[in-house]
């Protein structure tokens, strides 16, 4: 395969058996591997997507200054697609972010600017930070949790992949939800082509969407340590009625899983991917569920390598 640029080697990515936790259980697990796509994460394809839409209505062009409000892998996404394309690229982190995220979005050429850990009405929360730079200097805010073009390009390219891969068997869909387009793209496109196709979020312990999914109401407000997934209030993204069914994962299984899917699997993945995987496992236990559960991991383990939990 001889490609020109780098961003077009984004998506098709492979979908692989576990061999190893899923056994003894009633059904197979497959996991999508979005880590490596060449940023390293699930969120290269709406970057791309986001940039490729603003060139077709022409609110962009090479040399422009590019904003996004991120936990890191949107704006890793967008440094790439900003390298290959000529854009500037300008990412607001949460504090509670780690230094690896930092660290490669600076190599990959962007400015980082951390904001406090503050809440989604705040002034001082990451989406507010950089709303606020967009209007001030007349940069071009890509606003992932909003813009319809992530939860298109999921319908659009992560759903299909996945029925086309696993032979039309899958029969769980189980993803995070962090601006809520993988799950509610991709869900919304397998459960048209398998309309009893459960979709299920996988929700850190403290995160309060898996409550507003079964209940409308936010409950469970807490401390967490798994990164890009989970939050307090649902982003516009965020399509609910996509939703069968909610697995809470505590930090501790999350972490825990992800050391088994490196350590006994070989997949390179992050904490959120343990989060995933830990709540496919789940449902793979279960006979009723009917059929092979696919569990999507969202990014790559050299994000969190100064984390404690990955050495444990």
């Amino acid at each position: 395969m001889k490609l020109p640029t780098i961003d077009e080697a984004i998506g098709n990515t492979p979908l692989v058996r576990l061999r190893h936790l899923d056994a003894g259980l009633a059904w197979p697990v497959w996991v999508k591997c979005e880590h490596l796509n060449p940023g390293g994460s699930v969120k290269d394809r709406l970057a791309l997507a986001i940039v490729n839409t603003a060139e077709q209505e022409g609110r962009i062009r090479p040399g422009d200054t590019l904003i996004e409000a991120t936990a890191g892998n949107t704006g890793m996404g967008l440094a790439l697609v900003g390298l290959a394309r000529g854009y500037r690229v300008v990412c607001v982190l949460p504090e509670k972010m780690s230094q690896d995220k930092r660290d490669a979005l600076a190599m990959l050429g962007a400015e980082v600017i951390m904001a406090p850990n503050a809440p989604p009405d705040s002034p001082e929360n990451f989406r507010q930070v950089a709303a606020r730079l967009a209007q001030e200097r007349g940069w071009f805010l890509t606003e992932q949790f909003s813009h319809p073009a992530n939860p298109r390009i999921h319908y659009q390219t992560t759903g299909p992949e996945i029925w086309r891969q696993s032979g039309g068997e899958v029969r769980t869909f189980v993803a995070g939800a962090g601006t809520g387009g993988t799950i509610s793209g991709a869900g919304r496109y397998l459960k048209e082509q398998c309309p009893g196709l459960q979709v299920v979020l996988a929700d850190p312990l403290g995160s309060q969407l898996g409550s507003y999914a079964l209940t409308g109401e936010y409950r469970g407000d807490g401390p967490y340590l798994v990164e890009g997934i989970g939050a307090s209030k649902a982003p516009e993204n965020l399509e609910i009625q996509i939703i069968d069914a909610v697995e809470t994962v505590s930090d501790e299984e999350s972490f825990q899983v992800t050391r088994d899917l490196i350590r006994k699997e070989g997949l390179w993945v992050g904490g959120s991917s343990g989060t995933a995987v830990a709540a496919a496992l789940r449902r793979a236990a279960l006979p009723e569920t009917g059929g092979p559960v696919v569990a999507l991991v969202t990014d790559s383990w050299d994000r969190y390598f100064s984390r404690p939990w990955l050495k444990e």
